[in-house]
């Protein structure tokens, strides 16, 4: 039986059709220009097969807007196995007999008929917004394996043109005071968000020093330089033994002079006023460490991202409670481009002061991923509780290939600490 789950009355039906409609057209168009060899192809062991994304969206809304939400059989049972994210690791999903790139495409389109016909028997629900997202969020994840995969062929749908550096440019170095005192963390009760946002609730923060922007090209090309893979005291003991056996002396997709990075097939010279990408939590750790810092808790990233003194209240985003505008307040929603160079978006500054704190590249802090008090476990336990503890660190802030309908202040997202396939960056902090 499936689980019986409400209708939304807060969501037309319409605009829930025409958000899924935009959302497939997307992930379409993300892969138009991929051979079906390369959306079969294995381009790293930390990665999925891309045709296999294509699958599990699919059957992941399959799973819940049909078979759970419209009471029907699945289009596909005996595919639950292959595209269950949880019982099968990414470095096995090569092996599995998923389905062929057209048979993958009419797989989608089949249960995108019976997902609208549903629809128009029940109305939307809240379970729409959830796997809709969910769509947005394995565009992202695509995209990450096409930043590995190098293709020289491939052509995104869209470069955006991204504003010049700031005069003058920030260096990431650069501190703003937040003092110390209460603020609110977390989702409020109105609107969609994920089990691992909730509940909101107010703590106490000391008062902490937090970097404007992240750390540029140009600022962590100096650390590079001046050693900083080569001196064991910034380092943690895992972080260095992680870095030793993989012989890592850059961050990921830099070559190896350090003047030029891959970007989606493209290898473009290093912009030294862009944000530092595709670092692992360990790098960003050791580079706090270097200049005297440390990473910020997520509190204290939240804190600096939404709290508003004057109100005594957080906000949704750093400059209010609407979501970005791409372009104008974050550069997120991109198909192609990458980061904008640090601070370049000022009509996202947070009430502090920060800079750049949704969008461009998800930023690492100090904490385990961990459930807020009185966490609830929603709509599946697999989606945030089996990952709690201190395997995982927290990012906070979203990327460039963040869809705006996914992102806000507190989302949170998490990782291991040594991958850095993902758009992550890095923000220091220091005790004031």
């Amino acid at each position: 039986m499936g689980l019986p789950i409400p209708a939304s009355a807060s969501a037309p039906a319409a605009d829930t059709v025409g958000a899924l409609r935009e959302g497939r057209d997307r992930t379409l168009a993300l892969v138009a220009s991929v051979s079906d060899a390369d959306l079969e192809r294995v381009h790293s062991t930390l990665m999925s097969p891309l045709v296999w994304d294509l699958g599990h969206i699919a059957a992941f809304e399959d799973l819940w807007l049909v078979h759970r939400y419209g009471q029907k059989p699945l289009l596909r049972e005996d595919l639950a196995d292959t595209y269950d994210a949880f019982e099968t690791p990414r470095a096995k999903r090569g092996e599995l007999k998923f389905l062929r790139p057209p048979q993958a495409r009419e797989y989608m389109a089949e249960v995108r008929e019976r997902t609208l016909a549903v629809i128009d028997e029940r109305g939307p629900a809240d379970v729409h917004e959830m796997v809709l997202r969910h769509e947005h969020q394995h565009n992202e994840t695509m995209l990450q394996t096409l930043e590995l995969a190098c293709l020289r062929e491939y052509e995104p749908p869209g470069r955006t043109a991204l504003p010049p550096s700031p005069s003058p440019a920030n260096t990431g170095l650069e501190m703003v005071q937040i003092p110390a005192g209460e603020c609110t963390i977390g989702a409020p009760r109105g609107g969609f968000a994920y089990d691992n946002e909730r509940p909101r609730h107010r703590t106490d923060v000391r008062g902490f020093l937090i970097g404007v922007t992240p750390i540029s090209n140009a600022t962590y090309l100096t650390f590079v330089e001046g050693g900083g893979y080569e001196r064991r005291e910034w380092w943690t003991d895992e972080g260095w033994a992680w870095k030793e056996q993989y012989d890592i002396t850059r961050p990921g997709q830099w070559t190896a002079d350090g003047v030029a990075e891959w970007r989606l097939g493209v290898l473009v010279p290093l912009d030294p006023h862009r944000p530092v990408a595709h670092v692992s939590w360990f790098e960003a750790d050791a580079f706090a460490r270097a200049h005297g810092a440390r990473l910020p808790t997520e509190v204290e990233w939240e804190k600096a991202a939404t709290w508003d003194q004057e109100r005594g209240a957080s906000r949704l985003y750093p400059w209010g409670d609407q979501p970005p505008v791409p372009g104008v307040h974050a550069n997120v929603d991109q198909l192609g481009g990458g980061a904008a160079p640090a601070g370049a978006y000022p009509a996202g500054r947070s009430s502090y002061g920060c800079l750049g704190m949704i969008g461009d590249l998800w930023e690492w802090t100090s904490s385990d991923f961990t459930g807020y008090p009185g966490f609830l476990p929603y709509p599946y336990r697999e989606y945030s509780e089996v990952f709690f503890g201190p395997d995982h660190k927290v990012l906070r802030g979203g990327s460039w290939a963040t869809r705006a309908r996914v992102i806000t202040a507190a989302f949170r997202n998490w990782d291991f600490p040594q991958r850095r396939q993902i758009f992550s960056g890095t923000r220091i902090a220091r005790d004031a």
